[in-house]
Parts: C-alpha cells; sequence; structure tokens
C-alpha cells in the first residue's frame, strides 16, 4: 500500500467528533510534561490541544503529508513548531516527557515494533500514549475492502486498502507494553456519533480510510465516480438515515504507558 495523498480540509470536516477520543486520551495522561512529541500530527488541531493543556512545554508536532504539515503550520507559535518526520522510521532525537499518537498507527505496519525506540527516547517516568481506530471490521471498511476486491476493481485497488490487521487487540497493546517495562493502562470505547448531512458516513471516510482509494484513482475521475457510486450505495444501506441523522459507531483502542525510572 503506497502512502496516501491526505486532504486537509476534508479531514477536517468531522474535527469534532475526531478531536474527542484524543481529549479522552489526554484525559488519562498524569503530570506535565515539558517537552512532547506528536508523532502524527496530521493538521496541527490536536496539536494545539498539547498546547492548552500544557502551556508551558516545548511541543514539536512530526507528520510525513506535506499538505497536513503546511495546514498544521497555522497552529505554531514559540513554544510548539512541526517537522517532517515517518513514523516508521522516526527515533527521539532528543529526551521526551511525552510523546502522543492520536489516529496514526493504523497506517504503520508493524508499528509495536517501533515502541522500544519510542520509549527508550522517553525520560523516567515519561508518557508513551496513543489511539488508533479499532473499526476495521465495521461495516464501513469490510464494504470498501469487498468493493475494492471484486472483479471491477481488484486489479487497481485489490491491494490497496488496510485489512483488519492493521491494529492489534487490546490485550496485545497491554501485553507488549508491560513486557517493555512500562505500566499501562489500555481499554476501548465504541462512540455513537451522530453524524448530520446526506452520506456523512462517505463523507468521513474520504477524510480518513478512503485516502488510499481516491489516492489511486486519482487520475481517473470517471473511475473515482464510478467507485464512489457504487460504494455510497452500500453505505447508504449500512448505516440508514435516521430523523435525527446517521448513527456511526467507531470503536477506539487507547493506551497510556509509563516508562519506569530506572529503565
Amino acid at each position: 500500500m503506497s502512502a496516501p495523498t491526505w486532504d486537509p480540509q476534508q479531514y477536517l470536516r468531522h474535527a469534532d467528533h475526531r478531536t474527542r477520543p484524543f481529549a479522552d486520551l489526554l484525559a488519562r495522561v498524569q503530570g506535565a510534561p515539558a517537552r512532547i512529541a506528536d508523532l502524527g500530527c496530521g493538521a496541527g488541531n490536536v496539536t494545539a490541544l498539547l498546547a492548552e493543556r500544557w502551556p508551558k512545554a516545548r511541543i514539536t508536532g512530526y507528520d510525513n503529508s506535506p499538505q497536513m504539515l503546511e495546514k498544521a503550520a497555522a497552529h505554531a507559535t514559540d513554544l510548539l513548531d512541526f517537522a517532517p518526520a515517518d513514523a516508521a522510521t522516526w527515533t527521539p532525537g532528543e529526551p521526551f516527557d511525552l510523546i502522543v499518537s492520536n489516529a496514526l498507527l493504523q497506517w504503520v505496519p508493524g508499528h509495536t515494533g517501533r515502541f522500544p525506540e519510542w520509549l527508550a527516547g522517553l525520560t523516567p517516568f515519561g508518557t508513551f500514549a496513543f489511539q488508533v481506530p479499532g473499526n476495521f471490521d465495521a461495516p464501513s471498511h469490510v464494504l470498501m475492502r469487498e468493493l475494492a476486491q471484486s472483479a471491477r476493481w481488484r486489479d487497481r485497488l485489490g491491494d490497496t486498502l488496510r485489512h483488519a490487521d492493521a491494529v492489534h487487540t487490546p490485550e496485545q497493546y497491554l501485553n507488549e507494553l508491560t513486557a517493555l517495562g512500562c505500566h499501562a493502562d489500555v481499554w476501548e470505547t465504541t462512540y455513537l456519533h451522530l453524524l448530520q448531512g446526506e452520506d456523512p458516513v462517505l463523507d468521513w471516510v474520504k477524510g480518513t480510510g478512503l485516502r488510499p482509494v481516491l489516492t489511486a484513482l486519482a487520475d481517473d475521475p470517471g473511475a473515482t465516480d464510478a467507485f464512489l457510486t457504487a460504494y455510497r450505495a452500500l453505505l447508504r444501506t449500512a448505516y440508514p438515515a435516521t430523523p435525527h441523522g446517521t448513527v456511526f459507531p467507531f470503536r477506539r483502542l487507547f493506551a497510556v504507558a509509563r516508562k519506569p525510572a530506572d529503565a
């Protein structure tokens, strides 16, 4: 799967719903970190929340999308900056009190293999906190994969999308983090987002999960329209509109791991 091209404006269309899991993650982070890394900062809107929570901290947001970093630059201050980096290879170049990642690791194959280096870059009692979507077996993703692997699209899109193993179970994350000597708090939550507008689930996934398809078909507007038309019909059945909006259940996995002083 090649790296998708990101559209910050599309991603931010559901910013309120997308931001809530990050706020829930931060609520479990203790202390007052002085040096923070936001790995996969995206458009910078959640990185700005870090600055609100810890206004004296020096914060760097890292991302591998030029489009996202350009948008994030609007949030920069004397204590908050942004830099290009790929989580698949990023290693802390200095000690951090907090390394946080919001809805990124599902894009990084083998991401648990990066945990030892990231934890090594933490100060004693430092914290590694992350949140990932756990909805790869939800209709929004299953239907997308099935359509991409159908006879019409298999040759162009068959290996484009992530599979259900893009993230691990909460138990696996707990085991990985405790095996590395951390005190770990791992949990999951299913949010019931009530989305508004026409085809809101399609609008949501256009900002995230559908990006690989939109990138692969970017040079063929006719094919893009054909795929979206078929996918839209499937989503309307899977997520029917109600008089009050469209209910979009979204499971998320969370982990807050604290490094011991003698690690």
